[in-house]
């Protein structure tokens, strides 16, 4: 069915959700794992009181996280995942890595962790949906137990 699996993530509880589902579709297929962080690119602010290299700085620093959840679960689960940090628009950089991995889905949490989310809640979830040409998978954290989970 799938070969391989491609989880986004960017360490909110829904795509920690998304993380434990992939690992377990992995596992059970026996598909290749892997994993997308995004650093977003478009600006949340817009004044200079936020140094922007700082603040990428730190949004790498938690998709680097976020990714070395994912690729310690997996080891639990006894998969290796082959993971990257990207740097752009969210929804881009998903399909773009979904193509470089020619994955055969495309699991995601139905609501990031972004600053300004309630402006722009699943609006990467909606993209990736919309424009994708393979199946999405769409985890919500809140009807998921996935803390037990890989």
């Amino acid at each position: 069915m799938y070969d391989a699996v491609l989880v986004a993530t960017d360490g909110s509880d829904d795509a920690t959700a998304a993380t434990a589902h992939a690992i377990r579709l992995a596992s059970a297929l026996g598909a290749d794992l892997y994993g997308v962080a995004v650093v977003e690119s478009r600006t949340e602010y817009d004044n200079a009181i936020v140094d922007p290299e700082e603040r990428e700085r730190t949004l790498r620093a938690a998709a680097e996280d976020s990714l070395a959840a994912l690729e310690e679960r997996a080891r639990v689960a006894d998969l290796t995942a082959e993971t990257t940090v990207r740097a752009g628009v969210p929804h881009e950089e998903i399909l773009a890595v979904a193509d470089r991995w020619d994955v055969d889905a495309i699991v995601v949490g139905a609501r990031g962790s972004s600053e300004f989310k309630r402006a722009l809640l699943g609006s990467t979830v909606d993209a990736v949906v919309r424009l994708a040409d393979r199946p999405v998978l769409v985890v919500d954290g809140d009807e998921t137990d996935y803390r037990d989970a890989g």
